[in-house]
């Protein structure tokens, strides 16, 4: 694995654009691909795990090729066939769950596959209400770790009640809802982001979500996805690292462009303001440019669905080492079944920087250190995970340096992420 470095920086200031969002690109290549015809897709995620769902795309018979900044993906008239070779999935835990709703239903055996740390996350919660639509598919063990298998059947629609709030199980069943034989429902408890729902809609097809008290119903009529040009935001959950950078250096005012804004993918803005943070922007038309400068942070309680996905809980960490008092990170089990232990990783984080920090079921304490200024000098590993090590790494530059190994893996979410840090400088 390689190591790397991060000086200390003080004074900060720039603007960054971080990498268009994993979310919508993932989908972006998922929906042309089934469509009939040619789409266009701009700003799509450079990071390998995107690059990963569109040779996928590739192989199970869409043409996709790059001009300059465009992607131009034609889905075949006769729909997406399978492969004699296994589907590999890397690092991408949203590849190979949303793959395994979309494989369900053509013809076919597939195999799909990932890297160590993919291999060892549970696909049980996604293969369940897959079965229950007609689809044949298996894993490793009782909680289906992959190699999974599926073979492609004719799918009958469902009503499903998520047990635990997934944007990733949710699109799963609505992207093998397209294939079944009627109307199929998702109800979730919390909301989680809609990229799935709002991108069919762009593409054709009927959806209807309906607010329920915290959660939300969403209705899907079968249809072909239309072809179309995809225009993909950036990503709110790499906007994060800036915006906690910007508060927690000495001397900062870092702006992040042209954000995706809806409410689920935001939700890390509001817990920081809470917390006292100078974090300006208002959204327009969906997008929302960011302003952070430095700032002074109090504790708080962060509960699991204001930050629904959870992708900013080790980022959130880091903020909650700097502020005073003991952030409290509540229901926060989910993290346990990403790239890594994460849930183990926030923790790991916190206490590497000199903070107090300590769990109680899936709740987890964090006593900050009062500022970034205060925080200790540190190594640690990644553990395979890349945003173990970009948080890391904004601890390190806002505070007094560290040693990361296993920086390698930011390749798959954002390749340039360490170039962006030191253009701030």
């Amino acid at each position: 694995m390689t190591t790397r470095s991060v000086q200390p920086h003080a004074v900060l200031r720039g603007t960054v654009r971080v990498p268009g969002d994993k979310s919508a690109s993932h989908r972006a290549y998922i929906l042309s691909a089934l469509a009939e015809g040619e789409s266009t897709i701009v700003g799509l995620s450079p990071g390998h795990d995107v690059q990963g769902t569109g040779a996928i795309m590739a192989q199970l018979g869409a043409h996709v090729r790059h001009d300059g900044a465009t992607t131009i993906v034609t889905g075949p008239s006769q729909g997406l066939a399978g492969s004699d070779r296994p589907l590999d999935c890397g690092n991408s835990g949203t590849t190979i769950r949303l793959l395994c709703g979309v494989t369900s239903a053509i013809d076919g055996t597939h195999t799909l596959v990932g890297d160590p740390s993919l291999s060892r996350r549970p696909m049980d919660r996604v293969a369940q209400p897959l079965r229950q639509m007609g689809a044949q598919i298996t894993g490793v063990g009782e909680r289906e770790l992959p190699p999974v298998t599926v073979t492609g059947s004719r799918l009958t629609a469902i009503s499903y009640d998520l047990p635990v709030p997934s944007a990733q199980v949710k699109s799963a069943i609505l992207l093998a809802g397209l294939f079944a034989d009627g109307n199929t429902s998702v109800r979730e408890t919390v909301r989680t982001r809609t990229t799935t729902e709002d991108m069919l809609r762009l593409a054709g097809v009927a959806v209807e979500s309906t607010d329920e008290g915290m959660g939300r119903l969403v209705r899907l009529t079968p249809s072909r996805p239309q072809p179309r040009a995809w225009v993909i935001p950036t990503d709110p959950s790499q906007a994060a690292f800036f915006c906690v950078l910007g508060l927690l250096a000495g001397d900062a005012d870092i702006v992040i462009e042209d954000v995706e804004a809806s409410a689920e993918r935001i939700g890390f803005a509001h817990v920081l303001r809470r917390m006292g943070a100078s974090l300006e922007g208002d959204a327009v038309d969906g997008m929302i440019t960011l302003r952070a400068r430095t700032s002074a942070l109090t504790a708080t309680t962060i509960d699991a669905a204001e930050i629904p996905s959870v992708d900013e809980a080790p980022i959130l960490t880091i903020a909650a080492a700097a502020a005073t008092g003991t952030t409290v990170f509540r229901d926060m089990g989910e993290l346990r079944l990403k790239e890594s232990d994460r849930f183990e990783g926030c923790l790991a984080l916190a206490r590497a920087v000199g903070a107090t920090a300590w769990s109680e079921g899936d709740d987890f304490f964090v006593t900050g250190v009062g500022s970034a200024g205060a925080f200790s000098p540190f190594s640690i590993s990644a553990g395979l995970d890349h945003r173990i090590v970009m948080s890391s790494a904004v601890a390190g530059a806002a505070g007094q340096g560290c040693t990361i190994e296993g920086v390698e893996t930011v390749a798959s979410s954002y390749p340039h992420f360490f170039e962006d840090l030191e253009s701030l400088v």
